[in-house]
C-alpha cells in the first residue's frame, strides 16, 4: 500500500514534520512514564470494537482491546498481535492461526482460542457491523488446543480477504466475560476489558476517557506511557489553542482545522504530520436513498454526479489535502483500482439534460424537486461540503434542505429510520473492497447497521459481481471481478464518490513515535512515548 497522492501543500508539511523533531530528541532511547492527553471529538456510546468496527471507536478502544493482527509499512503488510502465523488453505476453506502464548485478560484470566472462537462465531459474523459480511460464511472455529483456531468456511473464502481484515475485523473478547449474556447490552461494551496494553479506567460524560498502564501487558517493557487521557473538545476551534498551551499533547483526525495548520505548524514545540493514515482511506460520497422515486432513477443521480466539481470541493474545502474520486475503490490500492474508468465528471449542462430526460423539467422557481440532505456531523469537511452540495444542486434545478443532526441522530436518521434523500458520507477503505466497500452496495441488510446500504440499492448485476468476487480464491479472478464492481458502480452511480482523503496529525514535539504503522491512530501506542 503506498500514501495518498495529496497536494504540494501537503508534501510540504511531510517534510516540515520530518524536520521538526530535533536530532536530541530522535537520539533518545524511549523513557517510560507520562501521560498523554490526546483530543478527543466524539464519545462513542458503544466502544466496542469487536461489534462496531468505526475509527471512532478504536480510536480508544485499540489501546485496550487487540486484534490478531496490525497494519505494518513494508514488508507483507502485517504485523502480530494476538495471533502470531496464519495460513490459508488452498481451496480457501481454512484458515490456521497460531495464538500467543502468555497473554491474560485485564481481569486476570488467560487468553485462549475460546476467546478467539467465541469472539468469531458469535460476535463478528453475528453482530459486527462490517464482520457479518466478511465472515458470513464462517460457519466453525475448532481450537485443537488453546494456541491454535482453525476458521471453517462453508464456501471458498479468499484468504487475501481474510488476511487484509485481520486488523480492522478481528478485536478479540473475553468469552468469560460475554458469553451468556445480552452481547449488545453488556456492560464490557462501555467498560472495556481486553489484553491491550491500557486498561480501560474512568469515563466522565462530556470530559475525558481515562486508560492506564497495563502491567501484565504480554510485550516485555511496553507500554511506555502511564497514562492516556482523551480529552472531550468537539470544539475544533478549541484545539489548537488547547495544543498552545500544551493542555493537550496530541490531536488526530484533523481535529485541527485545516486552515489553521500553516500557523500551528510554525509554533515552536509543535509538529504537523500528516502519515500514519494510509490504512484507512477515507471516501467522501454523497448517500442516495433509492426509495424516492426521483433518486431511483440512475440519470438523476448520474445529474447529481455532474453537478459536483470535485476539483473546486479538493481545493476550496479541503484545502488540497484530499484527491478527487474516481469511484469505490481508492487510487492508492494499485491491485484493485482501475485506473483506467472515470467517473462523470463535472458537467452542469449535462446534468440539466439528464434531468429533462428522466422527465423532471423545471417548475416554478426553477426548481424540479426537493430533497432533504443530511451531512454527516463527523468532520468540519463534511459539514461545509453539504453546504456546497445545497448550492450546486440549486444550480440545476433541486432544492436542498440541509438537515444538520449530532452523530447518534444522523445514523439513526440514515441507518434505522431512512429518513434521508441525500445524505453526505465518510465510509472508509479498509485496505480490500470486501472489508468495507462492498458493504456499501450489497442489498438485503438489515436496518440499523451502520456504514452500509441502507439507501434501498439492490440490482442483480452488482449482486452477482460481490458474490464472485467474495468467492475467488483466485487472486486474478478477485481483481477482475472488483473491477466489473467499479464499473458497474460508476455506470449506476448508486452512490456518489466524490474525494477520498487521509487525516493530520498535530502533536508536541515531545510526543515520540507518531504515525509508525498506517492505521496509527487506531492502533495499540504501546511503542508510543514522551521525551523529557
Amino acid at each position: 500500500m503506498i500514501p495518498l497522492r495529496l497536494s504540494r501543500r501537503s508534501a510540504l508539511l511531510a517534510t516540515a514534520a520530518v524536520a521538526a523533531v530535533s536530532p536530541s530528541v530522535r537520539a533518545q532511547a524511549p523513557r517510560r512514564g507520562g501521560t498523554l492527553v490526546v483530543a478527543a471529538d466524539t464519545e462513542p456510546r458503544n466502544l466496542n470494537p469487536a461489534i462496531v468496527a468505526s475509527n471512532g471507536v478504536f480510536y480508544v478502544a485499540s489501546k485496550v482491546i487487540e486484534p490478531l493482527a496490525e497494519m505494518a509499512y513494508g514488508g507483507d503488510g502485517l504485523v502480530p498481535r494476538l495471533a502470531t502465523a496464519w495460513q490459508g488453505a488452498a481451496d480457501g476453506r481454512s484458515a490456521t492461526f497460531t495464538l500467543r502464548e502468555g497473554v491474560s485478560w485485564h481481569d486476570g484470566k488467560p487468553f485462549t482460542a475460546a476467546d478467539v472462537q467465541f469472539s468469531a462465531m458469535e460476535v463478528w459474523k453475528k453482530l459486527q457491523n462490517l464482520g457479518r459480511v466478511v465472515f458470513k460464511d464462517l460457519e466453525a472455529v475448532e481450537t485443537p488446543d488453546a494456541r491454535t483456531a482453525v476458521f471453517r468456511f462453508a464456501k471458498p473464502t479468499p484468504f487475501q480477504l481474510v488476511r487484509n481484515a485481520l486488523p480492522a475485523l478481528t478485536a478479540v473478547l473475553p468469552r468469560h466475560v460475554f458469553e451468556g449474556s445480552d452481547i449488545n447490552a453488556n456492560p464490557a461494551n462501555s467498560r472495556l476489558i481486553g489484553t491491550g496494553p491500557f486498561r480501560f479506567t474512568e469515563h466522565r460524560p462530556g470530559e475525558f476517557f481515562r486508560l492506564d498502564r497495563n502491567p501484565n501487558y504480554w510485550e516485555p517493557e511496553r507500554p511506555y506511557l502511564d497514562t492516556i487521557i482523551y480529552r472531550v473538545l468537539p470544539d475544533r476551534s478549541a484545539v489548537a489553542a488547547a495544543l498552545e498551551a500544551n493542555q493537550i499533547q496530541l490531536s488526530a483526525f484533523s481535529a485541527v482545522p485545516l486552515t489553521d495548520l500553516a500557523r500551528i505548524g510554525a509554533v515552536p514545540g509543535i509538529a504537523v504530520i500528516p502519515g500514519g493514515y494510509e490504512g484507512i482511506t477515507y471516501q467522501l460520497t454523497v448517500e442516495v436513498n433509492h426509495r424516492r422515486k426521483e433518486l431511483a432513477d440512475p440519470r438523476v443521480r448520474r445529474a447529481i454526479a455532474h453537478a459536483i466539481d470535485p476539483k473546486f470541493v479538493v481545493d476550496a474545502i479541503f484545502l488540497g489535502f484530499a484527491a478527487a474520486s474516481s469511484g469505490p475503490i481508492p487510487k492508492f490500492d494499485k491491485q484493485f483500482h482501475a485506473a483506467d474508468l472515470a467517473a462523470p465528471g463535472f458537467d452542469r449542462a449535462r446534468a440539466n439534460a439528464l434531468l429533462d430526460e428522466a422527465g423532471y423539467p423545471r417548475g416554478a422557481g426553477g426548481v424540479r424537486f426537493r430533497v432533504r440532505l443530511l451531512p454527516a456531523p463527523w468532520f468540519e469537511q463534511t459539514k461545509q461540503f453539504g453546504d456546497y452540495l445545497r448550492q450546486a444542486l440549486a444550480a440545476v434545478g433541486i432544492d436542498a434542505q440541509v438537515v444538520a443532526n449530532d452523530p447518534a441522530a444522523h445514523i439513526k436518521a440514515v441507518y434505522t429510520d431512512h429518513a434521508f434523500d441525500l445524505a453526505i458520507g465518510s465510509p472508509v477503505y479498509r485496505n480490500d473492497p470486501a472489508i468495507s466497500t462492498t458493504i456499501l452496495y450489497q442489498g438485503g441488510l438489515p436496518a440499523g447497521v451502520p456504514f452500509s446500504n441502507q439507501y434501498g440499492y439492490k440490482d442483480d448485476a452488482m449482486e452477482a459481481v460481490i458474490a464472485k468476487a467474495a468467492a475467488a480464491v483466485d487472486t486474478a479472478e478477485r481483481t477482475a471481478a472488483y473491477r466489473e464492481f467499479q464499473r458497474l458502480a460508476l455506470e449506476q452511480q448508486p452512490l456518489i464518490h466524490v474525494a477520498e482523503f487521509t487525516f493530520i496529525t498535530v502533536a508536541r514535539k515531545s510526543v515520540q513515535n507518531v504515525a509508525n504503522n498506517p492505521r496509527w491512530a487506531t492502533s495499540h501506542w504501546a511503542d508510543t512515548w514522551l521525551a523529557g
